[in-house]
């Protein structure tokens, strides 16, 4: 037995040697197969969704930020965690990943909210084709297209506007047909990704007359593998946000808020993409856009068929809280985050704080829970501490291509309101001997979104008629007290809930007409000051 091992050992060592030379061989004469650079089809190319990097924002340290993944998965219908967001805990699979698939293969889901009564979705490997999408460009200055109609900026989709891949050659029931509109010649396998009786069930049209959100579903197709080509991919993960009064504050802040739940709710990592599906031009609420994210661009301006590694599309703005309670009652209180964490509320939330904060942050503005007091104005006043009283004023400005550039006033005697403030404080006749009055003349439309938030962000007191620049109180901090002047004619809630929901004093001056006596808002402002101690 010892004399057949040397020969044993030689035979082994010669087979060995033998299936290394084979491997050189072979990976010499095929190297290119398994190069990085060939492992794809070779006109394939990688974007980042601006054009410029594929660098995300990490998310910042928010004071009142919980944890949006609720402990226990069934919370309450109605309660406000369902409200503000936290209530997408329904999970539908409409597109599976494929088992084994490592997961690289496509997928496609959404989480409902019984709440709100509508769902956050979200894709891996989502092809959207800009031909397939009818509206306007998008994007464009507001002076190039004036007197543009919104029906051309709101987006129509086509048949296999959007598509995802499916390995359908083992599925039954599917029949192979000409490839829709807009694409490559030839047949094709596919499929309604989403049929009609679950977008009943998970995106109801409810009130909108014009559901996009539901019309993009509707539009994806399934394909199969073979026929899903793309030649220009976005990596990093992106919000498809569909905007319809995108020029007017308060409606865009319900985008704003959409987009950040969606992004909290799908677990992101960092701060997404954006890509707008629809047709808008520019306005300067794009800033807020911009520092909000990490980077905007429209769908339109896309010039071939663009792939998404991981596509998350928002709901609209109408669907938030924020819209939904000025027709029904949000029985929610705001309070702090440390007080819930310890004190889990069904009728308390700190999310629109959180929300605010992320903005301020977003403009890298301080987010700390408290605000210090200005230095005296005088050395007459060198005891007093000084309040800044931010009065924010309406402005004639062009909005949008349908817009005059005429605002509809709210207070037909603002300017004489605020001369009347700023008389009075500038001549001492204040009566509060133990603070000072900083007034703020807020013309919101001439600042930038920077500047709009810190002047929020530095009132001790906001003072304002019923209008859209009164939403920026989401960004106020915790201590700030808002008087809201309403005309007979805008007695509606919006301003009064938001303060409600992030637990800040709240007064109004109800007008008979649409003309405010400036000795009753003088009146009401020192009872205001005198109540923070003045």
């Amino acid at each position: 037995m010892s004399k057949r091992n040397p020969k044993i050992l030689k035979i082994f060592l010669y087979m060995l040697l033998l299936n290394s030379l084979f491997l050189i061989i072979y990976f010499v004469f095929h190297s290119s197969s398994f190069s990085p650079e060939q492992s794809q089809p070779p006109h394939i190319y990688h974007v980042s969704v601006n054009n410029q990097s594929a660098i995300q924002k990490p998310w910042p340290i928010l004071p009142s930020y919980l944890p949006w993944t609720p402990p226990q998965r069934n919370l309450p219908t109605g309660s406000c965690e369902g409200y503000f967001g936290n209530g997408f805990t329904k999970r539908v699979d409409f597109l599976k990943p494929r088992i084994g698939g490592g997961g690289e293969g496509s997928w496609f889901r959404c989480f409902y909210s019984e709440t709100l009564q509508s769902s956050i979705c979200e894709g891996r490997n989502l092809r959207m084709v800009p031909d397939r999408i009818v509206m306007s460009r998008g994007g464009e200055k507001l002076e190039e297209v004036m007197g543009r109609k919104e029906e051309e900026e709101l987006p129509a989709f086509r048949q296999g506007a959007f598509e995802v891949a499916e390995e359908v050659s083992s599925r039954l029931g599917f029949k192979r047909h000409r490839r829709f509109g807009g694409g490559e010649g030839g047949s094709a396998v596919s499929r309604r990704l989403v049929n009609d009786e679950m977008l009943n069930e998970y995106m109801q049209e409810g009130g909108i007359d014009r559901h996009t959100m539901r019309d993009l579903v509707a539009s994806i197709r399934a394909v199969d593998t073979n026929d899903f080509v793309c030649e220009e991919w976005v990596e990093e993960p992106t919000l498809l946000v569909t905007r319809f009064e995108y020029a007017n504050l308060f409606h865009t802040v319900t985008d704003w808020y959409s987009a950040y739940v969606s992004s909290r709710v799908t677990g992101l990592p960092n701060r997404p993409h954006v890509v707008f599906v629809d047709g808008h031009c520019t306005t300067q609420l794009e800033e807020t856009w911009t520092a909000l994210f990490s980077g905007i661009r429209y769908a339109k301006n896309f010039t071939k068929p663009v792939c998404f590694r991981h596509a998350i599309l928002s709901p609209l703005g109408y669907e938030t809280a924020l819209f939904k309670g000025l027709s029904g009652e949000i029985d929610c209180k705001g309070d702090s985050a440390h007080n819930l964490w310890q004190n889990p509320d069904d009728k308390r939330t700190a999310r629109i704080s959180e929300f605010g904060e992320m903005i301020r942050a977003a403009f890298g503005l301080p987010v700390n829970r408290h605000r210090s007091l200005e230095k005296p104005l005088s050395s007459s006043s060198s005891s007093a501490s000084v309040y800044n009283v931010l009065f924010v004023r309406r402005e004639d400005y062009l909005a949008h291509p349908r817009h005059g550039g005429k605002v509809q006033s709210r207070l037909i005697n603002e300017e004489e309101v605020f001369d009347s403030l700023h008389h009075w404080v500038a001549t001492g006749s204040t009566g509060l001997t133990k603070c000072g009055i900083n007034l703020v003349n807020g013309l919101l439309a001439h600042m930038s979104m920077k500047d709009q938030v810190r002047a929020i962000q530095d009132a001790s007191v906001i003072i304002g008629a019923h209008g859209a620049g009164l939403t920026h109180i989401v960004s106020a901090t915790p201590n700030t007290t808002i008087f809201e002047i309403i005309s007979v004619e805008f007695q509606r809630p919006h301003f009064e809930l938001i303060a409600k929901w992030k637990g800040l004093e709240y007064h109004a001056m109800h007008l008979a007409n649409s003309r405010a006596e400036p000795t009753a808002v003088i009146e009401k402002l020192t009872e205001i000051m005198k109540s923070l101690g003045c």
